[in-house]
C-alpha cells in the first residue's frame, strides 16, 4: 500500500537529520536573535551585527551550494554558471530595494539614482509594478526558473552534458555579466543596485530586520535541505542517479531523462534566485561581479569540499570557503587566492569525496574496529589451552 505524501515527505530525512535541524532551528531562529537583541553589546555573549549579516549571508550561500549539489552530485550535472540564476534573483528583489529608497536618494526623485544620473525621464517597461514587494516575489520565484527551463530545455534536447555543458553553463554566465555591465539596460551598470533603504516600511540595516532576514535565510536553508532530501530520495530521485551512472541504460529502459534532467534544473536555479534575494539586503549591493564564472566556480568548490551527494556536504563547504575566505581577506588579502586554489587541489588529491566523506570512512573503519575487536577476544581463551 502506498504511504501518504506527508508520510514518505518527513520519512524522507532519518532521525538524526531531523534532530541536527531541530537544533540548528534552535540556534537559528531563537538563540542567536536572543543574544543579538536582548543581550547588551558589552556582553561577552552578544552576537555582534558584523556576525549576523556573515551569518545569513553564508547561508545564502550554502542554499545555492545544497541546489548545486542536487544536479551536481546526483544527476552529474556541472554547471559553471549558477552564479547567473544567484543574482537573477538578487536583481529582481534589489528592483523593490531601489523603488523603496523613493524621495530619500542623493538626487531626491521618485527614479532611482543611477536613472536621474543617466538622464532617464519615466522607469522602463519591466520595472513596472517593481514597488510591490509581491510582484518582487513573484519575479524572485520565475525569472530564474524561467531562464534555466528555457536553456534547460535546447541543451539537453541536444544532448549536451560533461564539460561541454560546463563551457556552454560559463559562457552563458559570462555573457549575462556583460549585459548587465551596459548603462543603457536599466540595472545600474557595473555598480548595480545600491544604498537600499527600507524593506516594507521599516529600516534594512535596524537589528530587527537584519534578525528577520537571518531568520528567513536559516529557514530557507533547512526548507531546501528537507525538500532536496526527500526528492533525492524518491523515485524521481533514483532515477536521477541512475542518469549520472548510466544515461543510456536508463533510456533503453523507456525513461525520457529530458524531463528529468530539466526539472532538477529548474528546480536548482528556482532555489538559487531566493537565495540570491536573500543575500541582496543583508550585504546591502547587487552587482554583476556576482554573476562573473569565477563565483560559479567558487560555488563547485563549495560543494566538493564539503562532499557531492550528500547534501549537508556543500553546507560545511559553504561555511568552511566562505568563513576562510573571511579571514584571510583581512589577514592575508594578497594569497586568498592560492589559499582557495590550494585547498581545492587538496581537496581533488587527498578528500575525493569531501569533508563528509572523511567523516564517513572514519566512522566506517571505527565501526569495523569495534566489529573485529570481540572476536579477537573469543579466540584468547583457546589460545591459552
Amino acid at each position: 500500500m502506498r504511504r501518504p505524501f506527508i508520510v514518505r515527505f518527513f520519512s524522507a530525512t532519518p532521525k538524526a537529520g531531523w534532530q541536527a535541524l531541530a537544533i540548528f532551528t534552535t540556534f537559528a531562529l531563537l538563540v542567536v536573535p536572543l543574544l543579538h537583541l536582548a543581550v547588551p553589546e558589552t556582553s561577552v555573549f552578544h552576537v555582534s551585527s558584523y556576525a549576523i549579516t556573515l551569518i545569513g549571508k553564508i547561508m545564502c550561500f550554502a542554499i545555492v551550494g545544497v541546489a548545486m549539489d542536487l544536479i551536481w552530485g546526483y544527476a552529474g550535472i556541472l554547471s559553471l554558471g549558477h552564479g547567473l540564476f544567484f543574482a537573477l534573483g538578487g536583481y529582481a528583489f534589489g528592483m523593490y530595494l531601489m523603488r523603496q529608497i523613493g524621495r530619500d536618494g542623493s538626487y531626491q526623485s521618485d527614479l532611482p539614482d543611477f536613472m536621474v544620473f543617466l538622464d532617464w525621464k519615466q522607469l522602463p517597461w519591466y520595472w513596472t509594478g517593481s514597488d510591490s514587494i509581491w510582484w518582487a516575489a513573484v519575479l524572485v520565484l520565475t525569472v530564474p526558473a524561467l531562464v534555466a527551463l528555457v536553456f534547460g530545455f535546447f541543451a539537453f534536447r541536444s544532448r549536451i552534458k560533461g564539460v561541454y555543458f560546463s563551457i556552454i553553463t560559463q559562457a552563458m554566465t559570462f555573457a549575462a555579466m556583460l549585459y548587465f555591465f551596459r548603462n543603457e539596460t536599466g540595472f545600474g551598470g557595473n555598480n548595480g543596485f545600491t544604498d537600499f533603504k527600507r524593506i516594507a516600511g521599516y529600516s534594512i540595516t535596524s537589528p530587527e530586520m537584519r534578525v528577520t532576514l537571518f531568520a528567513l535565510s536559516a529557514a530557507m536553508l533547512m526548507a531546501t535541505l528537507v525538500l532536496c532530501r526527500y526528492v533525492v530520495s524518491s523515485k524521481f530521485g533514483r532515477v536521477l542517479m541512475a542518469i549520472r551512472d548510466a544515461e543510456s541504460r536508463v533510456m533503453f529502459l523507456g525513461y525520457n531523462p529530458l524531463h528529468y534532467k530539466l526539472a532538477a534544473w529548474t528546480l536548482s536555479a528556482f532555489l538559487c534566485g531566493i537565495a540570491g534575494a536573500l543575500y541582496v539586503p543583508q550585504v546591502g549591493i547587487i552587482n554583476p561581479g556576482e554573476m562573473s564564472p569565477a563565483n560559479s566556480i567558487e560555488i563547485a568548490i563549495w560543494v566538493a569540499v564539503g562532499g557531492r551527494a550528500t547534501l549537508v556536504g556543500p553546507v560545511i563547504g559553504a561555511f568552511i570557503v566562505n568563513l576562510s575566505k573571511s579571514f584571510f581577506t583581512q589577514a592575508f588579502p594578497e594569497y586568498w587566492l592560492f589559499f582557495l586554489g590550494a585547498l581545492f587541489v587538496g581537496v581533488t588529491l587527498w578528500l575525493p569525496q569531501g569533508v563528509v566523506g572523511l567523516w564517513s570512512q572514519w566512522r566506517e573503519k571505527r565501526a569495523n574496529a569495534l566489529a573485529i575487536a570481540p572476536a579477537d577476544a573469543a579466540v584468547e581463551p583457546g589460545a591459552a589451552k
